[in-house]
C-alpha cells in the first residue's frame, strides 16, 4: 500500500522546507528536501511517501545493533546485506563496527547513492562508503534477495516504512511467504532478518514464524511523536 506524504519530521522548525533535488527515475519520483539550518535536516521522499529523514537515526541504527547482537559471538567476521541505502544512518552504523566483514548495501534509486557520493549526504556516509568492506549494489531489492547466488549473516532491511506500509506495491513481494522464503535462503544457517517499521505488525511477526524463522521477537524505540519505531527480528534456523 502507497500513502500520501505525511510530513512527521520533529526538527527544522515552521519554515518550509526546501527541494535540494527532484528526479524521475524507473521507480517513479525521489526528491530530496532540507529543512531548517545549524544543523539542516534532509528527507528522502519517494513517490509522495516520507521515507525517513536524518533528525534521529536511532532506530536505523537499532536495525545494525540488533542484527549482531543476535549472532553468534564467536562468527569472524558476518557479513551483512543492507537494504536500502536511505540517509545513510545503517551503513554509518555498520562501518563504525569493526566486527562486520563484507558490508553490501543494495539501494535501486541512483539519485539516492549520488545524494552519498557527491551530495550533502555523504556528511553521513562518506567514512562507511571509502571503508574497503563497503559495497554498493545498484540494483532492486526484491529482485536481488529473490535471484542472487550470495548469502549473508544478516539481512537488514529498511526500504519501506514498514511490511504493513510499502513505497511501491512491488514492495509488497517482500513480505509475503516467497518473499520470507527467499529472505530465509539467502542466510546462512544461524543467519539473522532484521526488518525496520514505522509501527509493530503483530501479523507479521507471525508471517515470520510462518516462513520458519526461530526466535522471533520486536525492538522498539520511542520517538518524539506517535508509536514507536520498531525492528522485527528473526533467526534462520542453524
Amino acid at each position: 500500500m502507497t500513502v500520501p506524504y505525511l510530513d512527521l519530521s520533529p526538527r527544522g522548525g515552521d519554515e518550509p522546507p526546501v527541494t535540494v533535488e527532484r528526479r524521475e527515475g524507473p521507480y517513479g519520483e525521489v526528491v530530496l528536501r532540507r529543512r531548517g539550518a545549524d544543523p539542516a535536516v534532509y528527507e528522502i521522499i519517494a513517490n509522495g511517501c516520507f521515507l525517513m529523514d536524518t533528525a534521529d537515526g536511532r532506530s536505523e541504527r537499532l536495525l545494525v545493533d540488533a542484527a549482531l547482537a543476535a549472532l553468534p559471538a564467536a562468527r569472524p567476521a558476518p557479513s551483512v546485506l543492507i537494504g536500502g541505502l536511505g540517509v545513510g544512518f545503517s551503513l554509518a552504523r555498520a562501518a563504525a563496527e569493526p566486527r562486520w566483514g563484507r558490508i553490501a548495501v543494495v539501494e535501486r534509486e541512483q539519485a539516492v547513492i549520488d545524494w552519498h557520493r557527491t551530495g550533502p549526504l555523504s556528511a553521513i556516509s562518506g567514512e562507511a562508503l571509502a571503508d574497503p568492506r563497503t559495497e554498493i549494489l545498484h540494483t532492486d531489492l526484491v529482485a536481488h534477495v529473490y535471484t542472487a547466488d550470495a548469502v549473508y549473516d544478516a539481512l537488514c532491511l529498511d526500504i519501506d516504512n514498514g511490511p504493513d506500509w510499502t513505497v511501491t506495491e512491488d514492495n509488497d513481494g517482500l513480505y509475503s511467504p516467497a518473499g520470507l522464503a527467499a529472505c530465509r535462503e539467502r542466510l546462512t544457517p544461524g543467519g539473522v532478518l532484521a526488518v525496520w517499521s514505522a509501527q509493530p505488525s503483530a501479523p507479521f511477526e507471525e508471517a515470520l514464524r510462518n516462513a520458519g524463522f526461530a526466535g522471533v521477537k520486536t525492538k522498539e524505540i520511542t520517538v518524539a511523536r506517535g508509536v514507536p519505531d520498531v525492528v522485527h527480528l528473526a533467526v534462520r534456523a542453524a
